[in-house]
C-alpha cells in the first residue's frame, strides 16, 4: 500500500511538472526554430552545395554555443522583469543603451530584407509575383500579433515551427540518389578535417554559419518573450528545458538542410553550384528519384517560406520590443493598437521598409543574404559582453547570477565568435595568407 500510494504520488508529481513545462514551452523553442530563417536556410545550402558533409561537425558545437546564449536571455527576464535593451540602459547608461539599440534596428532591418528575400522566392516557384507575396505576407503578419494576446501569438508561431521539418524527408530522399554516398560520409562530416587547407571562403562560410544560427536579435526577443509571458524565477528550470528543445532542433534541421544539399549537388557529377535557396529547390528536381522532384522541391519551397515567415514574425517584435523598451511606450502583444500605437507602428514600419528592398530591381538580394549573416555574428559579442556583466551583477541578478560553469561556457563563446570574426577579417585584409581550397574533398 505504501509502495502504491507512493508511486500515484509521484505520477501526480510528474504530471504537475510537466503541465507546468508545457505552459512555460514557447520562447525558446520559437526563438530557435524562427533562426532557421530564409538567410539560415540559404546560408546551409549553400554550405553543402560547396563543402558536401564535411562542414556538418560545426553544429553539435553550436547546439550548446546556443543553449548558453538563449539560457541567458531566460535568467534576465524571468529574474529582472524587463526586456534586454531596457536592462543595458540601466546597467550600462544612455551611450550603451543607444548603441545597442540602434545596433539592434540596424541588423534586424537588414536580416528582414533577408526573409523578404526567402519568401517572395519561395512563392514565385509556385508562380506568385513578388509583390502580391509581399503584400498578402506583411498583411498576415500584422494580423497575427493583433489578436492582443501573447498567447495566441505563441499558440499561432509553434504550429508554423513544426513546417521547419519538411528538410528532414528531403535529405532523405536525396541521400537515396544515385551519386550520394552512404551514411558513414554523413558521420564522417561530425569529424574535422582541414587536411585542404584554411581558405577565407572557408572562414566565411563558417561564420555565415554560426552568424544565422546565433544572432543578437535572438537575446532580445527571448528575454522580452519571457517577460510578455509573465514568466517568472519559478519557471527558470523549465524555460531551460524549453531553450535546450529549440537548440538541439534548430541544428538538426541545419544538419538535414547541409545533407540535402550535399548528397544532390555536391556529390553529383559535376558538382551543381547554387548561390541561395531557390536556386536549390529548382535543383532537386532533376535529381531525385522519379515522381519525388516536383515534390522535393515544393516542400522545400513551403520551408523556404515557413522560414522567412517566422523570421519576419520575431525579428520585427524584438526590434518592436526593444524600441518600446527604451521610449517608455507600452510594448506588449497583451495590449490592442488602441492601447500600444507605437509598438505597431514600429512593427509595421520595420516590415514595410525592409520588403520594399526587396522590389527594387536589380538589387544584389543573394550577396545581401550572406552579408547580412556575417554582419549578425560580428556585432554578437557587443549583446552577448552586456548579457554577461548583467547575470554578474548580484544588483539586478540577486542568487541567481551566472556560476563558475556558466561564466566559463559564456566566455568561451564570446571568444570564439571574437577570433572566428577577426579571422574573417584578417582573411578580407590579406586574402593570400590562407590556403585558396573553395570546397571540400569528395
Amino acid at each position: 500500500m505504501y509502495w502504491l500510494s507512493k508511486g500515484f504520488h509521484l505520477l501526480g508529481r510528474m504530471r504537475r511538472s510537466l503541465m507546468v513545462f508545457l505552459a512555460v514551452l514557447g520562447p525558446g523553442i520559437i526563438v530557435m526554430v524562427a533562426d532557421n530563417d530564409a538567410g539560415g536556410i540559404s546560408t546551409y545550402a549553400v554550405t553543402g552545395s560547396k563543402y558536401g558533409f564535411s562542414l556538418l561537425w560545426i553544429f553539435p558545437l553550436l547546439v550548446p554555443m546556443a543553449y548558453y546564449v538563449q539560457e541567458m536571455a531566460v535568467r534576465l527576464g524571468a529574474v529582472t522583469k524587463r526586456g534586454h535593451a531596457e536592462a543595458i540602459f540601466e546597467g550600462f547608461g544612455p551611450f550603451w543603451g543607444w548603441f545597442s539599440i540602434v545596433d539592434l534596428i540596424l541588423v534586424n532591418w537588414l536580416t528582414l530584407i533577408t526573409e523578404y528575400i526567402g519568401m517572395t522566392e519561395a512563392m514565385a516557384l509556385f508562380g506568385v509575383p513578388p509583390w502580391i507575396t509581399f503584400l498578402a505576407v506583411t498583411a498576415v503578419l500584422i494580423a497575427v500579433v493583433m489578436t492582443g494576446k501573447y498567447w495566441t501569438f505563441e499558440k499561432l508561431t509553434l504550429l508554423f515551427c513544426v513546417f521547419n521539418l519538411v528538410y528532414i524527408p528531403a535529405a532523405l530522399w536525396a541521400m537515396r540518389m544515385p551519386a550520394a554516398p552512404g551514411w558513414g560520409k554523413v558521420l564522417g562530416g561530425f569529424f574535422p578535417d582541414f587536411s585542404g587547407g584554411l581558405s577565407g571562403d572557408l572562414v566565411f562560410i563558417l561564420l555565415a554559419n554560426i552568424g544565422t544560427t546565433i544572432t543578437p536579435w535572438q537575446i532580445y526577443f527571448q528575454q522580452s518573450a519571457v517577460v510578455d509571458k509573465g514568466l517568472d524565477v519559478r519557471d527558470i528550470r523549465f524555460g531551460k528545458w524549453d531553450t535546450l528543445a529549440g537548440a538541439l532542433l534548430t541544428c538538426i534541421v541545419a544538419a538535414f538542410i547541409i545533407i540535402t544539399t550535399g548528397a544532390a549537388l555536391f556529390y553529383h557529377r559535376p558538382p551543381i553550384p547554387i548561390e541561395d535557396a531557390k536556386q536549390t529547390a529548382d535543383a532537386l528536381v532533376p535529381l531525385m528519384p522519379a515522381g519525388k522532384g516536383d515534390l522535393a522541391r515544393r516542400l522545400f519551397a513551403i520551408g523556404l517560406f515557413d522560414a522567412g515567415f517566422l523570421g519576419a514574425l520575431c525579428i520585427s517584435l524584438a526590434t518592436s520590443w526593444g524600441v518600446g523598451e527604451v521610449f517608455g511606450w507600452a510594448h506588449s502583444l497583451n495590449k490592442s493598437v488602441k492601447d500600444a500605437p507605437w509598438f505597431y507602428v514600429v512593427y509595421l514600419g520595420m516590415l514595410l521598409t525592409s520588403g520594399a528592398v526587396v522590389l527594387v530591381p536589380g538589387a544584389p538580394l543573394i550577396a545581401i543574404t550572406m552579408f547580412v549573416q556575417v554582419v549578425a555574428v560580428t556585432l554578437l559579442p557587443a549583446s552577448l559582453v552586456f548579457a554577461f556583466l548583467i547575470l554578474n551583477d548580484r544588483a539586478f541578478m540577486g542568487a541567481h547570477v551566472n556560476t563558475r560553469a556558466q561564466n566559463a561556457a559564456n566566455l568561451t563563446i564570446i571568444a570564439f565568435v571574437v577570433f572566428m570574426s577577426t579571422m574573417l577579417a584578417v582573411s578580407t585584409l590579406f586574402p593570400g595568407l590562407f590556403a585558396r581550397g573553395t570546397g571540400g574533398a569528395p
